[in-house]
């Protein structure tokens, strides 16, 4: 800490030298005309003798991320946005301005310009001839290249983390890519992108416990929303039949490298289609996706390779558990179903619904093995209120849950679209709030009306941004894949 204060004093020194000398240290312009990538690619088969020729000049800006002083001349490297160069100083050229290297340290934004060529070692490098000091670094970056290696202080300092360590900004980069080719993938297939409100009178479209807010005006509490679904599907009562959204969703739960209480997610509904249209179609766009991005569907993660390759197993989730040893009398009988639970260690409530019961079995015995894509299917009525029943077994409905890399990565079934069992799906979870269960579905009348007006048969699906993007970038936490995840306050 006594190094790092005497590291800041002296830059704070520097500083006021530079201001004492009628030099802005934070100047308000420079306009390069090319990156450091576009030198490279320019110059890539040119060769020294040539350079020497032609004569070729940039002006270029960036972060000094490396300095080695030799008196009579320096060498240093720039960062830009799309990488690095390096720069050659000769005091016999720069004259008068030359003595302001002493002023700059590692971190510093200089613009420069000068003259292409190439040094004794082949290395392309920019000879300059004119530098001005664009902004003056007070604090140290690491020592070293890839010095911030604390966890948490790359999330907190993300700012830190994108200079010193460029694969942090390729991940974000390949982020950007991904949610473009979605976009790119749904339109070209005639959606139209919308936005719904993110203040919600009802927290509805999913199972979770919502963060809450007032508005004054109103004098009413609203909460974030959860999920755009119910809005989305007011859309498909309107008249659209193709929509999506990428939304931002906040749910008030535990942080994990799954879990951000605030997270991106795409909502997408298509009427006149089913569950089992949107498996084919998730398989299409995840297959799309991987090729565009990647060029590869064979996508390495963590000590695997997932291969994207259609089609993906399909797979019914009692028939699930039974492929893990589950008795049969699990799915058929809910006493025996919470003793067995019970026996197995899993923290399950007395009270606990028989739905509610397979579904933690599932979490526990089926979920970490499905490694590879796999569709789970015809899910219990209660774990899906929102979610048509099967003409076959009205005790179940159709849907599907995603699951690659151990991890749920969509979830999607044909739309409910009838008013009275809507109606009765939300007073059951109505019950079950009273009972304690602080995630189910409260009533939301405005909803049930506008199903009364009539809702197309559709189908309707909801990605996770941030874990398809941690499957496509290879990264085991969901932290690697948002910018500023949430943090507890520093101490």
């Amino acid at each position: 800490m006594e190094e790092m204060n005497e590291l800041v004093a002296m830059r704070r020194k520097k500083l006021a030298e530079l201001r004492e000398a009628g030099i802005d240290p934070f100047t308000a312009r420079f306009e390069p005309d090319i990156s450091t990538a576009a030198i490279r690619g320019a110059n890539e088969t040119v060769t020294k003798d040539e350079l020497e020729v032609e004569h070729r000049f940039a002006a270029i800006a960036g972060r000094i991320v490396a300095m080695r002083d030799f008196g009579k001349a320096a060498f240093a490297h720039l960062q830009d946005a799309s990488g690095k160069l390096q720069l050659y100083f000769r005091k016999d050229l720069l004259g008068e301005s030359y003595p302001l290297l002493k002023k700059m340290d590692i971190g510093d934004i200089v613009g420069v310009k000068g003259r292409v060529f190439r040094t004794k070692t082949d290395e392309l490098t920019l000879e300059v001839t004119e530098f001005a000091l664009l902004c003056k670094s007070l604090l140290p970056l690491p020592e070293k290249w890839h010095g911030l290696t604390n966890i948490e202080l790359r999330y907190r300092q993300r700012y830190v983390d994108l200079i010193v360590n460029p694969q942090v900004k390729e991940t974000f980069a390949k982020r950007s890519a991904i949610i473009k080719t979605v976009r790119d993938f749904l339109e070209a297939q005639g959606f139209i992108e919308v936005e719904t409100p993110m203040m919600h009178q009802i927290p509805g479209g999913a199972a979770a416990r919502p963060f809450s807010t007032h508005h004054n005006a109103l004098d009413i509490d609203l909460f974030l929303r959860i999920a755009p679904e119910l809005y989305l599907k007011r859309l498909l009562v309107g008249g659209y039949e193709r929509v999506y959204e990428l939304n931002k969703n906040f749910r008030n739960e535990g942080i994990s490298i799954k879990h951000n209480p605030e997270f991106t997610m795409l909502e997408f509904y298509m009427a006149y289609k089913d569950y089992r249209f949107l498996m084919d179609f998730t398989e299409e766009m995840f297959a799309y996706i991987a090729d565009k991005v990647l060029g590869t569907l064979k996508v390495p993660y963590a000590d695997t390779i997932i291969d994207l390759s259609p089609p993906w197993p399909r797979i019914p989730l009692l028939e699930s558990l039974r492929q893990k040893g589950v008795p049969d009398e699990v799915m058929n009988d809910r006493d025996f179903a919470l003793r067995w639970a019970w026996e197995q260690k899993l923290e399950v409530k007395k009270d606990a619904s028989h739905a509610k019961i397979i579904d933690e079995v599932f979490k526990e015995f089926v979920e970490q093995y499905l490694i590879q894509p796999t569709f789970i299917t015809d899910y219990p009525v209660e774990l899906s209120p929102l979610a048509k029943r099967k003409p076959d077994n009205p005790e179940l409905v159709e849907r599907f849950e995603l699951f690659i890399g151990a991890r749920e990565i969509a979830n999607a079934f044909s739309e409910l679209n009838d008013p009275i069992d809507q109606r009765g799906r939300f007073e059951k979870q109505v019950e079950e709030r009273q009972k304690g269960d602080v995630e189910a579905h409260e009533m939301d009348e405005d909803f049930v009306r506008a199903l009364e007006y009539g809702m197309p048969p559709a189908a309707g699906e909801g990605i996770g941004i941030d874990r398809l993007v941690m499957l496509l970038t290879n990264s085991q936490s969901i932290r690697d894949v948002i910018l500023f995840p949430q943090m507890k306050p520093e101490q």
